[in-house]
């Protein structure tokens, strides 16, 4: 097993302010990548000019991608009010937050079918393991998921089960909890620290680790309903279909010219690994350069919102809140919830 953090790691963290960098540039990427989904690129580039230069939009309107991630946030807040985080204590307000989503009048951003679909069933008594769509593994697994590897001192069990929870309410397919625990370490890792030019490895590592293990504190039953024979089978499907991605990170990072579409390389990101993978390749070919990354994820032909979402938030993990100019973090949407929640995890 990896070893969670150094010791100097919290004071690096703290003082670049990774938490409220990587909520910040969650919702600008969802921001950008808002009036650029569904749109092929030719006709993102005839209407908005060269990638290199796509405009932060006025006014700056988030998704659900942003809406979904402050929600699970709050859930995360609610939970450790009074003791370490738990399966029991977080899986109530996480489901009351996801129905409130669900009926909130600001929720009118084109949400997924999933989302909808098993929010309508968690309003219901019953266990949340019958609400769980077990045959979707949609990007709405991950592109949540990012406060899940910003509270500090989780330990890596806690990290990657609330990280694979938060996506089961909905999202039951075995690829959509692998790839949200992927996601949360990734923004970990990168909080805390760790060089970009080793991220891919590192996820790679912690997916050979995690191959076989079945999260049963914290996911209960979920396996059965996708009717497979055993929990091991259950995870290895998932945890496969993402090592598999992530050797495609792997080779596109070798040979990527960045004027070409991310999507060719690793997907349109509708998918949670593909989200994870797309979003990686733009984050890692402008590791330093914020901007051009959240402007790269921006201007694909896929889930431009979800990619340049992930892409942010692993920018803003990366960087700290200075990543971003305050003529452009000033101008997103929920921005003081975006900022609170990051206040609270940086103190």
């Amino acid at each position: 097993m990896t070893t969670d953090t150094t010791a100097a790691a919290p004071a690096r963290r703290t003082t670049k302010r990774a938490a409220t960098g990587t909520l910040v540039g969650l919702a600008l990427g969802d921001a950008m990548g808002l009036p650029t989904e569904f749109i092929d690129i030719p006709r993102i580039t005839s209407w908005y000019g060269p990638w290199r230069e796509l405009p932060l939009p006025e006014p700056a309107r988030v998704t659900d991608d942003t809406q979904m991630t402050l929600a699970v946030g709050r859930a995360l807040r609610t939970a450790m009010e009074h003791g370490p985080l738990t399966p029991g204590r977080f899986a109530e307000p996480l489901r009351e937050e996801y129905v409130a989503w669900a009926r909130s009048p600001e929720n009118n951003r084109a949400p997924g079918r999933t989302c909808l679909v098993a929010c309508g069933m968690l309003a219901a008594d019953g266990p949340w393991q019958g609400a769980s769509q077990t045959g979707s593994k949609g990007c709405g697994a991950n592109m949540r998921v990012a406060p899940v590897g910003l509270v500090p001192g989780l330990t890596e069990e806690q990290r990657a089960g609330a990280a694979q929870l938060q996506a089961a309410l909905t999202h039951g397919h075995p690829t959509a909890l692998a790839a949200s625990d992927l996601t949360a370490h990734a923004v970990h890792l990168l909080a805390e620290g760790a060089e970009p030019l080793g991220l891919v490895g590192l996820l790679r590592s912690y997916a050979y680790e995690n191959r076989s293990r079945y999260h049963e504190t914290w996911l209960g039953d979920l396996w059965t309903r996708a009717h497979d024979p055993s929990p091991r089978h259950f995870v290895e499907r998932g945890w496969d279909e993402c090592l598999a991605v992530l050797e495609r990170v792997a080779a596109a990072l070798r040979t990527a010219n960045p004027e070409t579409d991310p999507c060719l390389l690793t997907g349109e990101g509708w998918i949670a690994e593909e989200a994870l993978a797309t979003a990686l390749v733009c984050f890692l070919m402008f590791p330093q350069e914020p901007l051009t990354a959240l402007r790269r994820a921006a201007c694909t032909s896929g889930d431009s919102d979800s990619i340049a979402c992930l892409a942010g938030a692993f920018a803003g993990a990366h960087l700290g809140v200075s990543a971003w100019p305050e003529a452009w973090a000033g101008r997103v949407e929920y921005r003081a919830d975006l900022v609170t929640l990051g206040a609270l995890w940086d103190a």
